[in-house]
């Protein structure tokens, strides 16, 4: 037996329990996991609780016992302060490694339920949040993917709705705006927002600092809105079912009471940040009339809350009975997908291109022959998603294999994502964790400054993410300092797991395209050349070599006494550098590095011999020296920038700042004299 939905019924032990005990489940597990704490943030749960029980016991489709399951719904709580309801909701569905020591010891370093919900903690936790707005804007990414995989794969293979709860605070930040513009233009009928309408902030009343009409700035986005009482059942219900029911997103607005059960602080910030106090728990549990001790269900909740745990697996099997009669081919490619795998195709191609760029040695921006990376690497990868902020034709994105993903045409691969550099980044983040996908997107590098704390949650997510990010030093010439970043390689080069690569040439743009698309767990920029550069790699060779993240690049003529190291357009004045060392009886040898992330990794023996074993170290890169002397050992053995840029042709600025191979030469010889 099965409802109208085709889930199972519930449990003897659940038919009597109504929506406000199992919501009052969840209030109760909140305000006590925050108490035990002495930190956190109740009254979003608290107040939240009606709509999510609605929401997960009538709506939600997922199955507790398989929570990777691809044609699952997405829940992600934008509003990430109030995790306890994510951790309350993932327990009592019976996620089995959500136990209730988990929601005990919340916010302890013997928890993984951590203050803020964090991706892979938890099965059920689809992205990390707490930066307010950007689970809105990922989940307008996970959306984006649902319909381009059903455009591709069918209804019956991809067929789910992606549901975020946001606050106040996520519609302030300004990322909203952009993610909701982009969507509305999308029309992305399967994303619903859960806008928690409890008007309060941490300061006060969210009047103290807006008067916003929410309503009408979504709908001048192109939304469907609704608007709902957060705590009536049925009202809940109504408004759901008219969201699902829309042929755009829907935004519905559910006025709650903030802390909702608390008798002396509901309806105020006092709920917000911070634990409610032992008195006000016992007085909130006489409210709901809830007389169990802290973090006790009885049974029959319980009961409730485990049967919708389970009431999607019949929907699963019939999911998987559809995956089981695709076509052999269409199956595979879809399980590779799934799986992460990079097609032998690619393998092949990246090959063939790089022997002919070796054999032919063109002379092209990286930003150009990042392209014809894509053009290859595109045809032979159908996962790949590309797109620009407004950028197109500067960044080079877009290839002849990929026509736009319009509101008209989701089968499309290309994303127009306007001057919306951050929304663009949490949709990647997004289409990332959605599954089936491998998204890049691009900017200028000067640009990263405004998706920075989406590139930043790439990382702690481990998701594979591709920056494209043109226009990388004072080689972009003549739009002068606002444009050209000096300070910004230093800054991407010190979030924790990113790798940052800057490539010198055509064949080490392929290279680095290559480690970038097979880094399965993390995000990756590729900083590129809007100058022309030449062919610094001749030698032919199957191993790619940027993938070491150094290597060098030419020998010295005897016993190597300088090497000098560089990245990207330096890289040409570096070889020039010791060509005119050599001619001085000076034995210099040249080391690229265009991943120092991926160098890092190598073993302490390979990255010793790379640096040079007794040999003075130079370092030569367009932008700041921070960081350098890690490898040089001195923060003087460098030539670079030290402050903002200017506005001049590209030949003129690196002679202008003295970024030429004379100088690195004359600073090598300064180096071994006080050596000597």
């Amino acid at each position: 037996m099965t409802d109208e939905k085709g889930r199972a019924p519930a449990s003897p032990d659940a038919q009597n329990v109504t929506q406000r005990d199992m919501a009052n489940a969840i209030r109760a597990l909140s305000m006590d996991a925050v108490q035990a704490a002495n930190s956190g943030h109740p009254g979003m749960p608290m107040g939240m609780a009606d709509v999510a029980t609605v929401l997960f016991t009538k709506f939600l489709k997922f199955d507790a016992s398989a929570p990777n399951w691809p044609d699952r719904d997405r829940f992600v709580l934008s509003a990430g302060h109030g995790s306890m309801l994510l951790y309350s909701l993932l327990h009592l569905t019976g996620y089995l490694s959500v136990g209730i020591d988990q929601l005990r010891n919340f916010r302890k370093l013997t928890s993984h339920a951590a203050g803020h919900p964090e991706h892979g903690a938890f099965p059920g936790i689809e992205t990390t949040t707490g930066p307010l707005g950007q689970g809105l804007a990922t989940a307008v990414g996970m959306a984006i993917a649902e319909r381009k995989l059903a455009a591709e794969f069918g209804d019956d293979i991809v067929d789910h709705y992606t549901y975020a709860l946001a606050g106040d605070g996520c519609l302030m930040e300004g990322i909203s705006q952009e993610a909701i513009s982009l969507a509305g233009h999308l029309k992305l009928s399967r994303l619903i927002i859960l806008f928690d309408d409890n008007q309060i902030s941490i300061d006060g009343p969210t009047s103290l600092s807006t008067g916003d009409d929410h309503i009408k700035r979504f709908q001048a986005s192109g939304w469907n809105t609704i608007s709902a009482d957060g705590h009536d059942e049925d009202a809940i219900t109504e408004a759901i079912n008219g969201a699902k029911n829309s042929d755009r997103p829907t935004l519905i607005a559910l006025r709650t009471i903030i802390g909702f059960g608390s008798p002396n602080k509901q309806g105020t910030s006092a709920t917000h940040g911070a634990a409610l106090g032992e008195d006000e728990v016992a007085a909130t549990r006489a409210e709901l009339d809830w007389p169990f001790e802290p973090f006790v269900i009885p049974d029959d909740i319980a009961a409730a809350w485990k049967a919708t745990g389970v009431a999607g697996r019949l929907l699963r099997s019939g999911w998987e009975m559809n995956l089981a009669a695709l076509s052999p081919a269409k199956k595979a490619e879809w399980n590779r997908r799934q799986n992460g795998e990079i097609s032998e195709a690619w393998a092949k191609a990246f090959s063939e291109l790089k022997s002919s760029w070796i054999k032919d040695a063109p002379k092209v921006a990286t930003r150009k022959s990042s392209q014809d990376t894509l053009e290859v690497l595109n045809a032979a990868l159908p996962e790949t998603i590309g797109g620009s902020a407004d950028l197109t034709g500067s960044n080079n994105t877009k290839t002849d294999v990929m026509d736009p993903f319009t509101a008209g045409d989701y089968s499309g691969r290309y994303m127009y994502y306007g001057i919306r550099e951050h929304a663009m980044a949490a949709a990647m983040n997004g289409i990332a964790l959605h599954g089936g996908l491998i998204p890049y997107g691009g900017t200028f590098l000067i640009f990263s400054d405004y998706l920075r704390p989406a590139l930043r949650l790439s990382a702690m997510m481990e998701q594979r993410v591709i920056y494209v990010l043109t226009h990388d030093s004072i080689g972009l010439g003549e739009d002068g300092p606002t444009h050209q970043p000096v300070e910004h390689l230093a800054s991407l080069r010190a979030i924790p797991n990113l790798c940052v690569f800057r490539p010198a040439d055509a064949v080490e743009a392929a290279e680095c395209w290559d480690a970038a698309i097979r880094l399965s767990n993390r995000p990756s920029i590729l900083a590129l050349t809007r100058q022309v550069l030449p062919t610094v790699r001749t030698e032919d060779g199957t191993e790619n070599l940027s993938a070491k993240g150094g290597y060098e690049l030419a020998a010295a003529d005897g016993d190597a006494v300088v090497t000098i190291l560089a990245t990207g357009s330096e890289v040409e004045i570096a070889l020039a550098a010791r060509d005119q060392l050599q001619m001085k009886s000076t034995a210099t040898r040249v080391v690229s590095m265009p991943c120092w992330e991926l160098f890092d990794d190598q073993d302490a023996a390979y990255r010793e011999q790379t640096l040079g074993p007794g040999t003075v170290r130079i370092a030569v890169e367009a932008a700041l020296e921070q960081g350098w002397s890690r490898y040089t050992g001195d923060a003087d053995a460098f030539v670079g920038m030290t402050g903002f840029g200017a506005s001049a042709p590209a030949a003129d600025l690196f002679k202008h700042f003295g970024i030429t191979a004379e100088a690195v030469a004359a600073k090598a010889l300064a180096l071994l004299a006080k050596r000597a």
